[in-house]
């Protein structure tokens, strides 16, 4: 095919789970792989897994994954034809992007331009009002002073959101319910967001209350052809950060789910968007729904969409940047069972969610029917402080919503790790909640049913945990129950308490 540009070596620019993922995606495609690493990361799995491997600097990230002149000498020096950028980091840098094409090596992600335009929230707010993609009602520039701020407020109505124009992630974010309180928000908001993103505007939209977050995965080829890849639910947040992710929506109906993923194309080509993306979205009680932002590159998440539509999403990642088209259209795509992601971090859920690194002692994962576990490190890594202290993702799958809950909750509760404080007890109150069974919860699922003392107390046995998967699983009129792997025969002191008490109990 005329325009077809093979790559043969792809220089990951990242670290942890998401560097050892996409590695083993140029593994199965006969692609080398080249690690970059800081000194806190020579020991680490991705180093060790990588085709090759190159320092570069040392443990601040200012200093090494976010060092791009000298990710970019190490790709020329090692003959990367492509960098893959994974998530965060450089991944959503105009000034990156750009950098590779100018050196003639492939960036697998977005043109500049359309990372530059998504990137700064008052423009994308503008081009989804050309697009005709819902909106909450807000400003689509940025805030000119307190008096343009308290007449906008007033104008669209108190509850109000201050929100950074040049970031997300709960950074440079305020809700404000009274004109009284916006002043302070908005100084605060515009501090935090030049701190966090070397930008201090932002802009106000209406607030909107109990809402949920879903957003769409798109995939754009360069010959504009772009397909949905349906949504995933974000809802269970902790400080406007995701913790729990599902796919589909529990709650989404076949109309609304159409319209979501039709807005989200408009959203993706009003940019000129190419590869994977993400257009996220608010929906109230009404089921309507509003354009928040649109992620532009490879998500956390994305497991979850893998699983559903039996994609590979970095292979297409891959393979639309070689200058393929994709391989399907729309109508067919489809979706089998459902998919729930719990994100394994190594923080502290009773104090906050502080993060915990250290050295983990013990990491023994669960396995079993409909179980995967994205990873990037090993049992005696060190989790840096320098870092997003992310262990793993651990991702169940079952044919309903009932059977992958059922299976997650089992797969929580084999899952050992000792020597750092995780958000295992966390994921596995949430798979047991009644709200989140329901499908009733919002982003306020942690303000709302979060209750960290219970986690202070002694967890149920193994045998308990159980019972609960497989009630959950009856429940749902299944034919074959959630399967358990045994642990170890002996305790030893290097166990976690959880995983002792769980063998006290079993004796």
């Amino acid at each position: 095919m005329s325009g077809i540009r093979p790559i043969k070596k792809v220089l990951v620019a990242n670290r942890g789970e998401i560097a050892v993922r996409i590695m083993r995606t140029c593994r199965d495609m006969g692609i080398r792989s080249v690690a970059v690493y800081s000194e806190a990361d020579e020991k680490a799995l991705h180093v060790r897994l990588a085709d090759e491997a190159w320092p570069i600097g040392p443990a601040p990230s200012s200093q090494s994954y976010l060092a791009a002149d000298t990710i970019l000498a190490v790709a020329a020096s090692c003959g990367a034809d492509a960098i893959h950028p994974g998530y965060g980091f450089l991944s959503e840098s105009p000034e990156f992007a750009e950098a590779c094409r100018q050196q003639g090596i492939q960036f697998i992600g977005p043109p500049a331009s359309a990372i530059r335009d998504m990137g700064d929230k008052t423009a994308a707010r503008a081009l989804m009002q050309e697009a005709a993609v819902p909106m909450a009602p807000g400003t689509t520039g940025a805030i000119n002073g307190q008096e343009d701020a308290l007449r906008v407020a007033e104008e669209i109505g108190f509850p109000v959101l201050i929100k950074a124009a040049a970031g997300g992630g709960g950074k440079g974010m305020r809700i404000v319910r009274s004109a009284e309180a916006l002043s302070d928000a908005l100084s605060t908001a515009s501090r935090e967001a030049s701190s966090a993103f070397g930008d201090g505007r932002v802009f106000i939209e209406k607030y909107i209350d109990e809402p949920r977050h879903i957003e769409i995965q798109i995939m754009a080829d360069a010959h504009g052809n772009i397909v949905h890849l349906y949504e995933r639910e974000c809802s269970i947040q902790r400080r406007h950060q995701k913790v729990i992710e599902e796919a589909p929506s529990s709650i989404l109906t076949p109309e609304v789910r159409s319209l979501m993923g039709e807005a989200a194309i408009r959203a993706a080509r009003s940019c000129g968007y190419v590869g994977a993306g993400t257009v996220e979205f608010l929906l109230d009680s009404d089921m309507q729904f509003y354009f928040m932002e649109m992620n532009t590159r490879l998500q956390v998440e994305h497991p979850v969409t893998e699983w559903i539509t039996g994609l590979d999403l970095v292979e297409l990642q891959i393979r639309i940047a070689e200058g393929h088209t994709l391989p399907f259209t729309q109508d067919q795509v489809s979706a089998t069972g459902h998919a729930i992601e719990c994100r394994i971090y190594a923080e502290d859920p009773t104090s906050g969610f502080l993060p915990g690194p250290g050295t983990l002692l013990v990491h023994d994962p669960p396995s079993g029917p409909g179980i995967r576990l994205d990873s990037g490190v090993e049992e005696g890594a060190e989790i840096p402080v320098h870092y997003d202290p992310m262990i793993s993702k651990l991702i169940a799958w079952g044919t309903t919503r009932e059977q992958a809950i059922a299976r997650m909750v089992g797969a929580l509760g084999e899952y050992d790790i000792a020597g750092v404080p995780t958000t295992i007890g966390f994921c596995r109150y949430v798979m047991l909640h009644d709200a989140f069974v329901s499908g009733g919860f919002s982003t306020h699922f942690v303000d709302d049913h979060f209750m960290p003392d219970v986690l202070t107390v002694s967890n149920p046995s193994l045998g308990e945990d159980m019972a609960i998967a497989a009630a959950l699983y009856v429940d749902g009129h299944h034919r074959t129950a959630p399967q358990q792997g045994p642990g170890p025969s002996t305790p030893s002191a290097g166990y976690s308490p959880w995983h002792l008490r769980r063998r006290q109990r079993e004796a």
